[in-house]
């Protein structure tokens, strides 16, 4: 081994630890990646930017413009329209059907931008027909990924994969040159999860109150003077005799006390950072003595008519949830700054964070409210006036999960053009008139001279993470080249393969780059794994086609973690999912696609 390739390694261990622990957002991770590359000479600084001037990377931001466009203009929502007609089926047979739609528009359009769409569709039917969202979330986001892995353009692992195998002298792949062993994983998959649901948990009918359970909501108040508290010993309080609150955290002046016990005397304009359900967090809004996060903004309702159109009456004011995206203008903000970067209406309450890998039991915060950070996949609590909500729309990647969404009018013209510009990419894709990244290019350039998009929109809903991450992961494929660490690493398999049968050699392969995919994102795999991938294939002197195409599979099929892919994240904690649920039943269709794709593409050597 070389002192490049050990460099090359170093800075790929490192990346996979900062991507399993998500102590950094995946676009901090590629900015990183490349300047590491570049001062550790591995790559030159034309290669350590070529990833923003990709083939790929562009054709992936132009995809997701799209996508933009078809939720806009009402696209996706006029397809998925009629879902709700079948809201009287069993649920054997509603979720196949929900799997088929789903699977159909993701082979086209971006599949995190289909999940959340119907994100909102069913939390519409739980909360108005009490159906299971627990029961349909995960098929919908499984059957989500397995669509977008039929077509070129279904995901950005595709490309990515296509691009970095051309790039490495390997033949393009077609547009739906893959879509049949797509289909068949596709249909297997469906029937598995259709048979899997009763294990799936029962969520009751959409309500604030039953959805979350003590410990989901983490809050600060303030003690003022008026307050019955003030010189209570703890233990003679509501607080410590109701068993829905705890309390976390005491700050006096710049004194934290961690935990504090029942003996502690309250004192006026103390902070306490509390953890309670819903229920609780209502009653502490109303009360007249106790400041919730709230800065003073409770004492100015209802009392300062220059205001009045601004402020809302506390009887016309709701609670709304809200779900933070990756690149959500709001992630990396505190529960103690958020009021800065909101409307004066609309009140930040408390943050429900998401599970994590390494916090399965959603262990308590020992944190200040200024360090209690929103993350990805967080949910916000605010409070809002009724006749406010439409300007939470408007935030960057986030989306209402309550139901109070404003029904937007959309024009028919727009709908109807934005479909016909769709089709017309994927036509001139698929026939080779043109290339992905060319013809996706010409629809938004269509969609933009038209009207019917606005940059605003782009600018707020791009998932700006995913282009950063490409364009800093692609650096990382061309330094194991340029290294020959890509080479090194398929000698010392080529070791083992050697003499091996077609289905040893795919299905481990497959099964490495599946593993892997659970822990880094599945478009980072993709870019570490196609190299070494075509290296394999070409020590064997084999057909490079079923080497690539199971990198781009095992990429993709990351369903035994809720971190292995963008859709997965985003349902973990809606769908009151617990890590178990994707380990055994994510697990179990990881290990059918893995034995199944082990034996049709070995057919293919």
């Amino acid at each position: 081994m070389t002192l490049d390739m050990g460099l090359v390694f170093l800075v790929l261990f490192i990346t996979i630890i900062l991507f399993a622990l998500e102590i950094f957002p995946v676009d901090k991770i590629a900015f990183f990646i490349i300047v590491s590359l570049t001062l550790l000479g591995l790559v030159t600084p034309e290669e350590a930017i070529s990833g923003f001037s990709n083939s790929a990377t562009i054709a992936v931001l132009a995809l997701m413009i799209l996508a933009v466009a078809m939720e806009e203009n009402g696209v996706i929502v006029w397809i998925t329209s009629g879902l709700g007609k079948i809201k009287s089926l069993p649920m054997f047979f509603m979720a196949p059907i929900f799997m088929i739609v789903t699977a159909s528009i993701s082979a086209f359009i971006s599949t995190t931008a289909v999940v959340i769409v119907f994100i909102k569709i069913v939390n519409q039917l739980s909360e108005r027909f009490n159906i299971s969202k627990s029961k349909l979330l995960l098929p919908i986001s499984f059957a989500g990924i397995l669509g977008g892995s039929c077509t070129l353009m279904g995901t950005s692992t595709n490309l990515i994969v296509n691009s970095v195998a051309k790039n490495l002298g390997a033949p393009a792949l077609g547009f739906f040159e893959f879509s049949g062993i797509g289909i068949i994983f596709l249909a297997v998959a469906i029937v598995y999860l259709t048979l899997t649901l009763r294990w799936l948990p029962w969520s009751k009918n959409r309500d604030l109150g039953d959805d979350y359970s003590v410990g989901n909501y983490i809050t600060n108040i303030r003690i003022k003077g008026e307050s019955q508290l003030v010189n209570k010993k703890i233990e003679d309080t509501f607080l410590f005799s109701n068993p829905e609150i705890s309390i976390l955290k005491l700050t006096r002046g710049n004194r934290i006390h961690n935990s504090p016990g029942k003996y502690v005397t309250l004192k006026e304009n103390d902070e306490l950072l509390l953890m309670c359900d819903i229920e609780n967090l209502s009653k502490l809004k109303e009360s007249e003595n106790l400041g919730i996060n709230e800065q003073n903004y409770w004492m100015n309702i209802g009392h300062d008519e220059e205001q009045g159109e601004k402020v809302s009456k506390l009887e016309e004011r709701v609670f709304v949830e809200l779900l933070m995206l990756p690149g959500a203008v709001l992630v990396g903000k505190t529960l103690g700054n958020l009021r800065g970067y909101m409307q004066q209406d609309i009140l930040p309450i408390a943050i429900k964070k998401r599970k994590k890998l390494t916090n399965m039991r959603e262990r308590l915060v020992r944190s200040s409210a200024e360090k209690l950070a929103l993350k990805a996949g967080d949910r916000l609590l605010v409070d809002v006036g009724k006749q406010n909500l439409k300007s939470l729309e408007q935030m960057e990647n986030v989306v209402l999960l309550q139901e109070f969404d404003s029904t937007k009018v959309h024009s028919p013209f727009g709908k109807y053009f934005s479909l016909a510009v769709l089709f017309l990419v994927v036509i001139l894709a698929a026939l080779g008139v043109l290339s992905i990244m060319v013809s996706a290019l010409t629809g938004v350039c269509l969609l933009l001279v038209t009207n019917n998009l606005n940059l605003d929109s782009v600018y707020k809903k791009v998932n700006w993470q995913i282009f950063f991450l490409l364009a800093g992961m692609l650096p990382l494929g061309i330094a194991m080249h340029n290294s020959g660490a890509d080479i090194w690493i398929s000698e010392h398999l080529l070791d083992y393969l050697v003499g091996q049968s077609e289905i040893i050699i795919i299905g481990t392969l497959f099964l490495v780059t599946m593993i892997m995919s659970g822990v880094v994102s599945n478009n980072a795999t993709a870019i570490i794994m196609t190299p070494i991938a075509i290296a394999v294939a070409n020590g064997l002197n084999l057909d490079f086609k079923p080497f690539i195409l199971a990198v781009m599979f095992a990429a993709n099929f990351s369903f035994f973690t809720p971190v292995g892919y963008q859709t997965n994240t985003l349902i973990y904690g809606i769908g009151n999912y617990k890590f178990k649920h994707f380990l055994l039943i994510g697990g179990v269709l990881s290990l059918i696609l893995w034995i199944l794709a082990t034996l049709l593409l070995a057919k293919m050597i």
